[in-house]
């Protein structure tokens, strides 16, 4: 999915974005919500699934060897 860095500009684009909303008073739109709801759940699912598959690996490394 995403490496390293495309996570962590997506988190400091997401906490960008929640700053600038808040300032402009507009985090209430339902289409803000939505976007920045999707956003987090991107990053939620890519640090379970790289976590996952790491250990995953580590695992099939020590059953090699």
């Amino acid at each position: 999915m995403l490496n390293d860095k495309q996570s962590l500009v997506l988190t400091g684009f997401m906490v960008v974005c929640i700053f600038v909303f808040g300032l402009l008073e507009v985090l209430n739109n339902f289409i803000v919500l939505t976007v920045l709801t999707i956003v987090f759940f991107i990053i939620i699912i890519n640090l379970c699934y790289t976590k996952f598959k790491s250990e995953d690996s580590t695992q099939n490394k020590n059953n090699t060897n």
